[in-house]
């Protein structure tokens, strides 16, 4: 890239991102850049792949649910052509590291509705949990267990009683509940893991 594109390509960023300042928007870039050039791929014009985020989601924010990984690339993968592109990098992190409760709100929604119907099911919540809770050796059927926890759910939550959460639900539920925003699964950083990002990508990265 050039250096007038890299400078065009920094000022769009920086305006449309609110939650970096510029130097933290080129220091994003930079990050990219690498990680692109580490994947050695094919594709890399366009963007990195599911695999380069699932990685740096596992070294650096300590994700290993291969499940809730996948979900927020496709929650990064705004134009859904399988790649992530530095503006959806840029503006992905924007909301995993900073995001406002609305964006959160969104964020974690738009992560649990698995089809992108609109709606997280009862099956939706069912999988989720499934997928996010360690099975007890000696439960016989942890199934049951996990039933319960999604009727459970659905009572707090599923204001309008259709047996299933709109974004309208979800978003009263957390409004009236924090806890609630990670309901189904953990898919957003803890603020050590954020922090320790922070540090090396705005900091160390940009000294280089």
């Amino acid at each position: 890239m050039s250096k007038k594109s890299l400078q065009q390509l920094l000022d769009s960023l920086s305006r449309s991102s609110k939650h970096f300042t510029k130097s933290e928007v080129e220091c994003l870039i930079k990050l990219f850049n690498t990680l692109v050039a580490e994947s050695r791929n094919y594709f890399a014009a366009v963007g990195f792949d599911c695999n380069v985020l699932r990685d740096v989601l596992y070294r650096m924010f300590g994700m290993m649910d291969d499940m809730m990984m996948d979900r927020v690339f496709h929650t990064f993968d705004r134009d859904n052509n399988n790649r992530i592109s530095v503006e959806e990098w840029v503006r992905g992190l924007a909301v995993f590291l900073r995001g406002t409760l609305d964006e959160r709100i969104k964020y974690c929604f738009d992560i649990y509705d698995l089809n992108g119907d609109g709606y997280i099911t009862r099956d939706e919540m069912f999988q989720l949990l499934k997928n996010s809770l360690l099975k007890q050796p000696l439960e016989e059927d942890p199934d049951e267990g996990i039933k319960e926890l999604v009727d459970t759910a659905l009572k707090k939550m599923d204001y309008d009683h259709d047996g299933k959460l709109s974004f309208v639900d979800f978003e009263k539920a957390v409004r009236n509940e924090n806890l609630l925003l990670e309901a189904f699964g953990p898919c957003l950083p803890d603020i050590k893991s954020i922090m320790a990002f922070e540090q090396k990508t705005f900091q160390e990265t940009c000294k280089l």
